[in-house]
């Protein structure tokens, strides 16, 4: 299984949390990671995104085809990312377009092996794998992209 997170891009300040929109700069970040998925994206890829407006605009700039998840929202954790996503055992991809804290504590846990206070980038993507070596399951960091790379 392939695992990719993708924090929403940059946003306005202001309540409400889940109202906030894009900033133009925002936009500009969406669309240039969306453009490099859409070069490197792998098979079978399942888009899942926070109900917030922030992150549906970000998911919006790769694809129209995605599912709200209300469990990814701001106030999700690490536990609610497996569950909506199946890792590491579910068949295709994943990509997760969600929030901090939890993206960063998934990467935590999926690199060092607990959840840890790891920061993501807005507009960043970190890419993960799976597979299985003698036996062991591993997983593997594929690409972490910065939204100012693409």
């Amino acid at each position: 299984m392939d695992l990719l997170l993708w924090r929403h891009a940059e946003a306005v300040d202001g309540t409400p949390d889940h109202l906030r929109e894009l900033t133009p700069r925002g936009l500009k970040q969406a669309r240039r990671m969306a453009h490099w998925l859409d070069e490197h994206k792998p098979k079978q890829l399942k888009v899942l995104a926070s109900p917030s407006v922030r992150t549906r605009q970000t998911a919006s700039a790769f694809t129209e085809d995605f599912d709200i998840v209300s469990s990814l929202g701001p106030d999700g954790n690490v536990a609610d990312i497996l569950a909506a996503t199946g890792w590491p055992d579910a068949s295709g991809a994943a990509l997760v377009v969600g929030h901090q804290p939890a993206l960063g504590r998934l990467c935590a846990l999926l690199l060092a092996g607990s959840e840890a206070d790891w920061t993501i980038k807005k507009g960043a993507l970190w890419w993960f794998t799976n597979r299985v070596r003698e036996g062991e399951t591993q997983t593997v960091l594929r690409a972490v992209i910065p939204s100012d790379f693409t």
